[in-house]
């Protein structure tokens, strides 16, 4: 069983990795999943504290990517129009142009949806647009870091543990 939990932590690990990045894994939720897999091993001394703080983090990271590209949309002058238009622009321009999906779309999304709000007000929908980017990318590499130090953990007390794993 230990060796089924190992497995499947280090699979749950590598994807928080790669939700960092795609909107449909909330990438340090799963990094977290891939932590207290790991903890349920036998072979590893179940450590609450761990466990409590680094889903807390998880969890405030998870909240924060929602309201960080909103924050960055409106800090530059974006109405609701314009957040909407951002949030749709990420899933077709992954769909679409992939890995450049997540850099095209948002900031299409939010300037169409902002001309749709202000037809004649094109450099309001150009700044909200630079504004969405900069929210979706800050996102971004804070769920990046912390599935990074996720990581760094999962690394360490495998190291620490291998002889009772391996």
């Amino acid at each position: 069983m230990d060796v089924l939990l190992f497995g499947l932590s280090f699979v749950f690990i590598l994807l928080g990795i790669a939700g960092s990045f795609l909107p449909v894994l909330p990438g340090p939720l799963t990094s977290w999943g891939g932590l207290f897999l790991l903890h349920k091993t036998e072979a590893v001394e179940g450590n609450n504290s761990l466990l409590i703080i680094t889903f807390a983090i998880a969890l405030g990271v998870f909240v924060l990517d929602y309201l960080i590209p909103i924050l960055g949309t409106k800090k530059f002058g974006g109405t609701k129009k314009g957040m909407l238009g951002a949030t749709l622009g990420v899933l077709v321009g992954l769909l679409f142009l992939g890995p450049f999906g997540l850099i095209i779309g948002p900031f299409a999304g939010a300037y169409l949806g902002e001309l749709l709000h202000r037809p004649d007000n094109k450099k309001r929908a150009i700044r909200a647009a630079f504004g969405s980017i900069i929210g979706f990318l800050t996102g971004v590499f804070l769920k990046f870091t912390v599935a990074l130090i996720y990581f760094g953990i999962y690394s360490k007390i495998v190291w620490q543990n291998s002889g009772g794993l391996f």
